[in-house]
């Protein structure tokens, strides 16, 4: 039994609510707030504005400005009133009281919305585990027989409240799905392990939410991963093998979409995903460079990444979307030293992939064998596996029958084919 927040198949009529507060560092984005709602379906009727000091204790906003809200519910007829900030269950009650009408706050609209991209099983337990640990706290809301015990035949005697039954219910489902994750985020491990050990670079794509990350990751690997103009489009994490020139075989994992302030119990609960993030080789940090707020998207992606520790992993920045820039142009961005640090493309146009790839070769440790070998006629199984990998520059054949090679390919691919071919170095006659 599926414990999720029930939807309307149908767009709800929100009045919408953002306070500027002296108290925040860094205030919420209204217009990311609104993206959001329509992100979750929900039908915007009106947006209410104001500013205050620091919350009010009781009702989050002043009793004037909670007659203007109830005000624009009555006139709109609206169905729902969303916040813009972080509400206390108290506080939640309270305004649901007054208003006469369902209240969300900004953890329960970023639950929603990915209460509805998820679709694999993992992401769906993810998603819940964040709903009933939101969820958990508010449970008198809207319940008119928790107090009373509960009776009737087999059940007489001490008993319990149905406030405590419904959280001892929770309680378990939360136990239950915790235990499940666990249980992924050890295969996923394994599946870690074993790419380390076969020495497989992993990339990820990191980046704000609506970046053009799955549109890249698509792009790169002939994927067919869901592509929205929308927040949070992709929710479950998708990895696929590319053949990189330069490098050989790599692993790429597009990841869920940042946003600022992402709910703490969300990074908890998505910590399997996100963990795809922070054991990667090397990030792509995308970024859409059309971005009015693009530095301080920048930010906040690196807010998430030091939450869940990958602040400090080699990071490349591909700045992608710049069809939509009239001053910028396809191509590597270098360091004093000439790593690259930036490529700077439009995925949607294929405009500049080879450039990236070029610099993703660049900035992955290992090392390259470049040499002629010597090949006897018994060694064709090795040959095959060379020109497979298409690793082979140039070949020729001597009056011996000997074959030479010049080959380039990286070296961990190199010794794995020697291996697969019962060879050492030694055997091939290196010249």
């Amino acid at each position: 039994m599926s414990l999720f927040f029930e939807r309307p198949d149908f767009g709800e009529r929100a009045v919408l609510v953002h306070l500027k507060l002296n108290s925040e560092s860094e205030p919420e984005d209204p217009r990311e707030f609104e993206e959001l709602v329509l992100s979750a379906g929900g039908d915007p009727v009106e947006f209410i504005t104001g500013s205050r000091t620091a919350p009010h204790a009781k009702l989050f906003v002043g009793t004037g400005k909670l007659d203007e809200i109830a005000a624009a519910v009555n006139s709109s007829n609206a169905e729902l009133v969303i916040f813009n900030h972080n509400l206390s269950p108290s506080q939640e009650r309270n305004i649901e009281a007054e208003l006469k009408c369902r209240v969300l706050d900004r953890t329960g609209l970023i639950l929603d919305i990915f209460a509805q991209r998820a679709r694999t099983h993992e992401g769906k337990l993810q998603v819940e585990l964040a709903q009933l640990q939101h969820l958990s706290t508010r449970l008198i809301r809207g319940w008119t027989h928790l107090e009373r015990q509960k009776g009737g035949i087999g059940l007489r005697g001490p008993g319990e409240t149905q406030l405590e039954s419904d959280r001892r219910m929770v309680r378990d489902r939360i136990k239950a799905i915790q235990a499940r994750l666990l249980k992924v985020r050890k295969q996923r491990a394994q599946g870690r392990r074993a790419r380390v050990r076969a020495e497989v670079p992993a990339v990820s794509l990191v980046g704000y939410t609506n970046a053009g990350k799955s549109t890249l990751f698509n792009t790169l690997t002939q994927s067919d991963v869901f592509v929205a103009d929308q927040l949070f489009a992709t929710l479950d994490p998708t990895m696929r093998k590319l053949d990189i020139p330069e490098q050989g075989e790599v692993i790429f994992a597009d990841t869920v979409g940042f946003i600022s302030h992402l709910p703490h119990r969300l990074v908890d609960a998505f910590r399997a995903t996100l963990e795809e993030a922070a054991n990667a080789t090397l990030l792509l940090h995308v970024v859409d460079a059309a971005a009015e707020d693009r530095a301080i998207n920048i930010k906040r992606v690196e807010e998430v990444l030091k939450e869940i520790d990958a602040h400090k992993l080699p990071t490349l920045m591909v700045y992608n979307k710049v069809d939509l820039l009239d001053d910028a142009t396809v191509r590597i961005d270098r360091n004093a030293e000439g790593l690259p640090v930036a490529v700077w493309l439009s995925a949607l146009n294929n405009e500049g992939l080879d450039l990236l790839q070029k610099a993703v070769a660049e900035r992955l440790p290992g090392q390259f064998v470049h040499q002629t070998l010597s090949l006897r006629p018994n060694h064709g199984a090795l040959r095959a596996s060379l020109y497979s990998h298409k690793a082979v520059l140039n070949e020729q054949v001597d009056e011996n029958g000997l074959i030479h090679l010049e080959v380039k390919l990286p070296e961990v691919d190199f010794l794995r084919m020697l291996k697969g071919s019962g060879l050492k170095p030694e055997d091939l006659l290196a010249v």
